[in-house]
């Protein structure tokens, strides 16, 4: 049989050493790590082992300590007297804390609570045996003693007690003796106990440890008697074990775990009474014993990272030398292999891969690359653009026409023009490499990268341009606040410095929407902000809005017209913040870009989708060019603009536009210049369907109004609002000269006549002109329908209080001709129009009586002239009177004066 040799090689024996050295190296160290770890456990136990005998030593002594001392506290009768025979004395520290004096000083005792003659001579007894016992002690012990005859708590502890219990009311020491106290309350309290140990505690004063040991005493016809003894521990620990990792549980507690841990574990001690166990738990190294006679056991729990430091802590130089001497073989390996072994089939491998790499590269390159030997005319190396331009190509006459043109020239290959660079070999004189470039395409490569150079300065220009704009923008009212700022300094003026803090706020207002705004659009960058969904109305919004912006309006002379064509109980679902934001920005620049003429409202459905409304705003303003409506696209590319009271803001129409996109919507501008702006916002704004509601629309059904309104646009928006709460319109007749009805809507003021509404665009609310004749926005449909509300409870209120008799002699009492006739004209005018500046007096000196004695005077002469709607006036003032003496409320009195002084000017207007 042929045996096949085998093949060697140095890189193959120079890996299998290093794996060889590694393995060594690994199975080394875990060996050692193995023997030092359980080296440091055995010492661990039998430190344990020690340290629990003597504990458990400690334990067993004070149980017959604790003996002694009961029956010493039995044995103790009489008064008051020291074992030498003088009597023994204490002093009061604090009302409730009193010190034992007594001649030996190696324990202090303190009594704390109110206690008998018998308690101070068992404090004295105990802490007399006390000085016995812990007379050669060094470490801190204390006695608490609890008498169940008197509830008082004894303290006799070797630490000095009476500088400390007198100097500080909340010392260490009070918060210890409450704390014990509550302790032993609930000792006993526990009926089938009659011992308990307290788990380790760090004494505050020293860095030593202890535990408590508590034991309860019956006592017939008294209750409880409760001694605790806190023992240290520091003297039985050894001084290579840290006092901070021991814990002290009840064994009850880890039974579970130390039986598993027992029936585990094969190094546990033979003495079955004084085992330790040891096992892992989580990342914390524990090892734990039982006491022999207690229901204890004691851990030592050591984290592993700890552990380890603490190993290669204590064996660092042997580790050291060990990884020494692995590296030192391993660079051996490595000098013997480049000095003694010779390369063969390494060095081709090389030269092969070198090859591979020249090649990948000739082949990846841009450009086309041949190199060619004249010599034998062979083809040493080309890529694939120069082997599809060879066939086309002489060489020979290309290298002689770069010899004569510094080694570059052009030519013209498939009409495409290309240039060829010629390079000389250094090794060999005949071969040549000749680099051929696409001049057209370098052409085009060269225009794209001077367009995109132009589309960086353009983008550089235009941050520029915005963040110039956003500082003026913003210096704006910076520099406006300074300027009030300093006004309001020098300011002497009362009036001045209130004109100046109104301006002030005004500005401070605006700054403070400009950064709202641009955290708002900050949110909208990150996707931080989504809109919330949440019914509204959008007729009270609307309304709203715009009573905010009427003194803008007014200010400049605008006229405003809003053409609300939805329901006006109908409400939507959506962020209504965000319908307002957009609402009063689009709004906002719209009166700053207008300076005389009227701006158009329209809120309108889609027909093609319910769910979505359609918000338009047209302007009769100075037009928006190109430039400024780039700010649509991005905020702050031009200066916005601005009049005489406000500035335009270059982020309105962005952060509008962002927020209609959240909203399922977009915003569309069109203007023209020196014409007009109309802005046109689509939301997606569903209504809630509501299949039980109050028809609230029908609210005025039955009732009859005349329109005589000369505008047309204002006519057609109160018709609007008219037809969906029920109430039929009529328009005055030239051929008719009375026509019925109820109540009569105009925009002259000088065809008013009573239970008559003047609308107008320059009124924020309801205003009253006399007591049946209203002044009302025609653009705010909740004040307009308040006001005719107001109107028709007046009419059907007197309706209802004048007899049907009487209705024919009050209509003549408002005509001046009763007044005319006779002689009550010169009476009328002698007392009623004094009547009514007493009235006004009386009102504002708070007269309520007298007041209403000249109220009462006043409905006399009203009767008297049988002037109906007088006399219920003045009932009413009288109504009121009495209501304010009894609630202490005067707002309605003023009211009631003005409108009898308004019926007074009026009858004496017709009288004359």
């Amino acid at each position: 049989m042929q045996i096949k040799n085998l093949k060697l090689t140095s890189a193959a024996l120079t890996r299998s050493l290093i794996l060889f050295i590694l393995l060594l190296l690994l199975l080394s160290l875990w060996l050692f790590g193995f023997h030092a770890f359980n080296a440091y456990l055995i010492e661990k136990k039998h430190s344990m082992s020690t340290l629990t005998a003597g504990l458990q030593k400690r334990i067993d002594t004070y149980r017959f300590v604790t003996d002694q001392l009961y029956d010493l506290s039995l044995a103790t009768n009489g008064g008051p007297k020291d074992n030498d025979g003088t009597s023994l004395k204490e002093t009061r520290l604090r009302p409730d804390v009193f010190y034992v004096d007594k001649p030996h000083k190696k324990t202090d005792a303190l009594i704390f609570g109110v206690h008998d003659v018998a308690t101070l001579s068992i404090a004295a007894d105990m802490s007399a045996y006390l000085d016995i016992l812990w007379g050669s002690e060094g470490n801190t012990y204390s006695l608490y003693y609890l008498n169940g005859a008197d509830n008082s708590l004894t303290l006799i502890s070797t630490q000095p007690l009476r500088d400390t219990a007198a100097r500080f009311e909340d010392s260490y020491i009070s918060a210890l003796i409450k704390s014990r106290r509550t302790e032993m309350l609930q000792q006993a309290n526990i009926l089938d106990q009659r011992e308990s140990f307290s788990p380790l505690r760090k004494l505050r004063l020293q860095n030593d440890y202890y535990f408590t040991q508590r034991f309860i005493f019956n006592q017939p016809g008294h209750l409880a008697t409760i001694m605790a003894v806190d023992l240290p521990i520091g003297d039985l620990i050894p001084l290579n074990m840290a006092r901070a990792n021991f814990s002290l549980v009840a064994s009850d507690d880890a039974d579970m775990d130390t039986d598993s841990a027992e029936a585990g574990n094969g190094d546990a001690d033979r003495d079955n009474t004084q085992r330790v166990t040891s096992h892992i738990k989580g990342s914390t190294l524990e090892i734990g014993t039982r006491l022999v006679d207690a229901p204890l056991k004691l851990l030592y729990l050591v984290p592993l990272t700890s552990l380890t430091v603490d190993l290669l802590r204590n064996n660092l130089w042997p580790v050291v030398i060990h990884l020494l001497l692995i590296a030192l073989s391993i660079f051996g390996i490595y000098l013997i292999r480049q000095h003694f072994l010779r390369p063969r089939e390494n060095m081709a491998l090389a030269l092969r891969s070198r090859q591979i790499l020249s090649e990948e590269v000739i082949a990846n390159l841009p450009l086309g690359l041949l190199v060619y030997d004249f010599s034998s005319n062979n083809l040493v190396a080309s890529n694939k653009i120069a082997d599809h331009l060879l066939p086309h190509l002489s060489l020979q006459k290309i290298a002689n026409l770069a010899q004569a043109h510094q080694g570059i020239i052009q030519a013209t290959v498939n009409n495409e023009v290309y240039e060829i660079r010629m390079f000389k070999s250094r090794l060999s004189p005949d071969t040549y490499l000749f680099q051929l470039l696409d001049h057209d395409k370098e052409v085009l490569v060269n225009k794209k990268l001077q367009q995109a150079q132009q589309e960086l300065n353009k983008n550089h220009q235009a941050r520029r341009t915005i963040l110039t704009n956003f500082q003026h923008e913003l210096n704006q009212p910076l520099m406006e606040i300074t300027t009030l700022l300093d006004g309001l300094l020098h300011a002497e003026a009362e009036e001045k410095r209130l004109r100046l803090m109104f301006n002030l706020k005004t500005e401070v207002g605006r700054l403070g929407a400009l950064f709202d705004n641009l955290r708002l659009l900050t949110q909208l960058e990150l996707q931080d902000w989504r809109p919330k969904q949440e019914a509204f109305s959008l007729s009270a919004l609307v309304d709203e809005l715009l009573a905010e912006r009427m003194p803008a309006l007014n200010q400049k002379g605008l006229s405003l017209f809003n053409h609300y064509r939805l329901p006006f109980n109908q409400q939507h679902t959506g962020d209504r913040e965000a319908v307002k934001k957009i609402l009063s920005l689009l709004l906002d620049y719209s009166i700053i870009s207008t300076q005389y003429g009227k701006i158009v409202l329209s809120v309108d459905q889609d027909p093609s989708r319910p769910d979505t409304v359609i918000l338009s705003l047209s302007d009769t303003g100075n037009g928006i060019d190109a430039k400024e409506l780039a700010n649509l696209q991005q905020p702050f590319v031009t200066q916005a603009q601005k009049d005489h009271y406000q500035r335009g803001s270059g982020l309105s129409w962005f952060l509008c536009n962002q927020l209609a996109r959240k909203m399922g919507g977009n915003l569309d501008i069109h203007s023209k210049i020196d014409i007009g702006t109309r802005y046109r916002v689509r939301l997606t704004l569903p209504y809630v369907d509501i299949t039980q509601q109050d028809d609230n629309e029908k609210i005025l059904g039955g009732t009859v109004a005349m329109l005589d309104i000369a505008n047309e646009e204002i006519q057609e928006i109160i018709s609007d609002m008219l037809q969906q709460w029920g109430v039929e319109c009529i328009h005055p007749e030239e051929h008719t000269l009375v026509q019925e009805h109820d109540l009569l809507l105009t925009d002259d003021p000088s065809h008013l006549e009573d239970f008559a509404i003047l609308v107008q665009s320059n009124e924020s609310g309801i205003t009253p002109l006399t007591p049946c004749r209203l002044k009302v926005n025609y653009n705010l449909a909740a004040s307009l329908l308040d006001a005719m509300l107001q109107l028709m409870e007046l009419r059907l209120a007197q309706t209802d209080i004048i007899p049907p008799d009487e209705r024919e002699f009050a209509g003549a009492a408002d005509d001046p001709a009763a007044l005319l006739s006779g002689d009550y004209l010169p009476l009328f005018v002698e007392t009623v129009p004094v009547d009514i500046k007493r009235l006004y007096t009386e009102a504002e000196s708070g007269d309520l009586p007298a007041l209403a004695q000249t109220a009462h005077r006043l409905k006399g002469v009203f009767a008297m002239l049988n002037l109906l709607p007088g006399k219920l006036l003045c009932e009413t003032l009288e109504q009121h009177i009495k209501q304010a003496i009894i609630d202490n409320d005067n707002s309605k009195i003023g009211n009631d004066i003005r409108q009898i002084d308004v019926f007074v000017i009026k009858l004496l207007q017709h009288a004359r």
